[in-house]
C-alpha cells in the first residue's frame, strides 16, 4: 500500500474544519481567488515547469503555489459540503 498523498493527508487534517464553518465563512472561502498578478505568475511558472526550465528558487515558489492551491481547494470542498448539508435541511 502506498503512503497517502499530501493532499489526502491535508484533507484528513482539515476534516474537522468543515464542521466549524458558518454560512458567511463558507461563502468567503468559496469566493477565494488568486489576484490577477498571482495568476499570471503561476501560469508563467507552470509553463516553465512543463518545459523543464525552472530554477531551484522557481521550483520552490511553484511548489508553494501548488500547495496553497491544494489547501484552498480542500477548504472550498469543505465549504461546498457544508452548503449541501444546509440545503438538505
Amino acid at each position: 500500500m502506498s503512503p497517502p498523498s499530501a493532499s489526502v493527508a491535508l484533507d484528513t487534517l482539515l476534516s474537522p474544519l468543515g464542521d466549524c464553518l458558518d454560512d458567511l465563512s463558507a461563502r468567503a472561502i468559496l469566493a477565494l481567488r488568486a489576484d490577477p498578478k498571482a495568476q499570471v505568475r503561476i501560469a508563467e511558472l507552470a509553463e516553465r515547469a512543463n518545459d523543464g526550465q525552472l530554477t531551484d528558487a522557481e521550483r520552490a515558489e511553484y511548489e508553494s503555489c501548488v500547495w496553497a492551491g491544494n489547501f484552498i481547494g480542500i477548504l472550498q470542498a469543505k465549504a461546498r459540503i457544508r452548503f449541501a448539508a444546509w440545503r438538505r435541511r
